[in-house]
């Protein structure tokens, strides 16, 4: 397991009280309603164990400009409550035996578990057990009450055993772009976590043939009520002025929603700015401008006249072009979590291309705050799913079986996720023809996740068009042997501020590992030497990209050795 504040072969890269100075600390403080001792950036120290390695330029840079640099992003509070170590031990309310579950593998269990659940939501949370054993589910689990756990005995020793896809449990339909794409390429779960408040209006979507997956203000974004609005301010503050407090107060999760303008300015804004994103033709890019406007959920952690402080810091500048303002959203998911067990479906055959009938492993929807931890998903069409999900941890969670479309995937505007200590296997069985490979996906404006400290024996980093921006891919063994995907409507694979740090990939192909002659605004840091072949990209912005490569042909001398951790070592 990834060591929290540490790297994963137990070396010191660097230390705790010298990362970031007094930047990141007062920041920190602000957010949390704690103090710091200084009020300005401090010099950075010499990092520890820079005499093993090599420190790049951009590192030294960074620390000294961590909310604003152009290229690396600050995603040091990335994941459930800002990076927890630790997940809550919620006290056990169930026991999903009590309420009929057999470990027999022939008992349908899942209305028992089902029951458990909601009980556990009617008492206000808790932990529902599954003992060890392999219990069969004919349907899907539902998590949609906050401060829920389901909790098995350990991804060896619990299993659920999944007999029926979502095509056949929900219903057939295709995308809300039309054609006969199967929705469930991309979205639901076997296991799903989203509110109750929201699963009317996603089976009713489904029966009327609509796009069922909306985000964070819901299908026809007409069910936001306006907070307040925000005056002008640039990226990577953590505090904002606003027109009015009286419906904010600390701890409550607020939207920042931004419009864009009929010059799209704010796609050129998330695009990294000049010539290149300027010149770009945007009007076409039906499925891009579809995920307009950038909604960002965030909590306030404290209100002071007209001053509100967030838990994070702004993801882009604030603008009056672009209608700012703190709205209200879709009731989140928070608090609730999947741990220690194996969910395994019937081995089938792996769909056609975007046909997949929802063999899928566990989506997280509207969720905030929550978390997976110890959770296996086997023979799954795409398993671990962020669909409009913000702030959530999936730790220690594996892919495995006859092979996924997308072993994991990230969509929908979802923002602030952490993915650490993952694993995707090697398929058992070979790729039926017609079928696709993408691996760790991310796309639909999402920003500022981060995928930290993993093994992929199969798969590649899937920028799926949708401009995904400010995301981080840190300390990873890839064979690269996917393709990206993305439909031409979907505009760009990237925006600004695209990160790979330290990348070890093992059959040595260059396509979406070295980034600097495709990501505008990017940081190629670490990646030991690769050679282009099969799917061949060219970057999406004409002129100069601002891209950075350093250390190139290096890889675990590189220090940091992973930058989401070092990000982490705040003072304490």
């Amino acid at each position: 397991m990834t060591k929290k504040y540490g790297y994963r072969d137990g070396r010191t890269g660097i230390g705790r009280r010298s990362l970031l100075g007094g930047a990141i600390a007062v920041a920190a403080a602000a957010a949390t309603g704690g103090t710091a001792s200084a009020a300005t950036p401090a010099g950075i120290q010499q990092p520890a164990g820079s005499r093993q390695g090599q420190v790049p330029a951009l590192w030294h840079e960074f620390a000294r400009t961590p909310f604003t640099h152009p290229q690396i992003p600050y995603v040091g509070r990335a994941g459930y409550r800002g990076g927890a170590a630790r997940f809550p031990r919620r006290p056990a309310v169930a026991d999903v035996r009590a309420y009929g579950a057999v470990a027999d593998g022939t008992t349908d269990c899942a209305p028992a578990i089902n029951r458990a659940i909601a009980a556990a939501g009617r008492a206000g949370g808790g932990t529902v057990l599954i003992p060890p054993g392999t219990y069969r589910i004919d349907d899907l689990i539902r998590i949609g009450y906050d401060n829920v756990v389901l909790r098995g005995a350990g991804s060896a020793r619990t299993t659920l055993y999944a007999t029926r896809n979502l095509t056949e449990l929900i219903g057939v339909y295709g995308s809300r772009y039309g054609g006969d794409k199967s929705s469930w390429s991309w979205a639901g779960g076997l296991i799903w976590l989203a509110p109750n408040a929201r699963w009317d209006s996603l089976t009713a979507a489904i029966r009327a043939k609509a796009w069922p997956f909306e985000g964070w203000t819901g299908n026809r974004r007409d069910e936001w009520q306006t907070l307040t609005t925000v005056e002008p301010a640039r990226q990577g503050s953590w505090t904002v002025t606003v027109a009015d407090t009286a419906g904010l107060r600390p701890g409550a999760l607020v939207l920042l929603r931004l419009s864009d303008d009929t010059g799209h300015t704010l796609l050129e804004h998330m695009a990294g700015g000049g010539p290149g994103p300027e010149t770009y033709y945007w009007d076409d890019k039906t499925k891009l401008t579809s995920y307009v406007p950038y909604e960002w959920p965030v909590r306030i952690a404290r209100v002071q006249g007209r001053k509100v402080t967030l838990e994070r810091p702004l993801p882009l500048d604030i603008r009056p072009e672009w209608d700012p303002r703190l709205t209200t959203h879709v009731q989140a998911l928070t608090g609730s979590g999947v741990e220690g067990l194996t969910l395994e479906a019937v081995e089938t055959p792996q769909s056609q291309h975007l046909l997949d009938k929802g063999y899928n492993g566990v989506a997280l929807q509207c969720a905030y705050d929550c978390w997976l931890d110890d959770v296996t998903v086997r023979h799954v069409d795409n398993g671990f799913g962020l669909v409009a999900a913000s702030s959530c941890t999936l730790r220690r969670t594996r892919v495995a079986g006859r092979g996924s479309h997308h072993p994991y995937f990230c969509r929908e505007g979802s923002h602030d996720n952490l993915v650490e200590d993952f694993t995707i296997e090697q398929r058992t069985v070979p790729a039926p023809a017609g079928t696709q490979l993408h691996g760790i996906n991310v796309e639909g404006l999402s920003s500022y996740n981060v995928w930290s400290g993993g093994e992929m024996q199969m798969g590649t980093f899937d920028s799926h068009r949708g401009m995904p921006f400010a995301n981080v891919r840190t300390d990873i063994t890839v064979n690269n042997n996917g393709r990206h995907g993305g439909d031409a409507s979907a505009g760009p694979l990237f925006g600004a501020r695209f990160t790979h740090w330290n990348i070890r990939v093992t059959n040595g192909r260059a396509g979406l590992m070295r980034i600097d002659g495709l990501a505008p605004w990017s940081a190629t840091v670490g990646v030991n030497e690769v050679t282009e072949s099969d799917q061949i990209d060219v970057p999406d912005f004409a002129g100069d990209l601002h891209a950075r490569v350093e250390l190139y042909g290096t890889t675990d001398v590189v220090r940091p050795r992973n930058l989401y951790e070092a990000q982490r070592e705040l003072s304490r």
